[in-house]
């Protein structure tokens, strides 16, 4: 498990990515925009990642694939979802939270870049 202050700063790494692409494209375009923004961003950092994780459901303990995906797992330790505005703005926990703990990760970030300022769109989500 990983120490509580190394998560902290992998969030705000990530968190200060998020804002870097945001403050170069601005709110209102389309998720996958920013999804590659993110995904260039942290490349550059050297960061390890993946996108469009899938992500199954345990059921009577069968693996089941039921279409969910992940937008990205960071560093194996936190998990990143991008929201349209309508769907964050409706519910900003919602399925995302149901995702966060189905992946057993300790961390989860939301992202709206649809808010005019993205520290008002970003939610971190903790696993006790």
């Amino acid at each position: 498990m990983i120490a509580p202050r190394a998560n902290d700063l992998l969030t705000e790494k990530i968190i200060g990515f998020a804002i870097e692409v945001h403050r170069q494209l601005g709110p209102g375009l389309l998720e996958s925009a920013y999804e590659e923004c993110l995904r260039y961003e942290l490349e550059q950092s050297g960061l390890r990642f993946r996108r469009q994780v899938p992500l199954p459901i345990v059921y009577k303990s069968i693996r089941l694939d039921c279409g969910y995906r992940i937008d990205a797992v960071i560093e194996e330790q936190a998990i990143l979802e991008l929201k349209d505005g309508r769907a964050f703005d409706a519910n900003p926990r919602g399925a995302t939270a149901h995702l966060h703990e189905l992946s057993g990760m300790r961390t989860g970030l939301l992202f709206n870049f649809n808010s005019a300022v993205l520290k008002d769109g970003v939610r971190r989500m903790m696993l006790r």
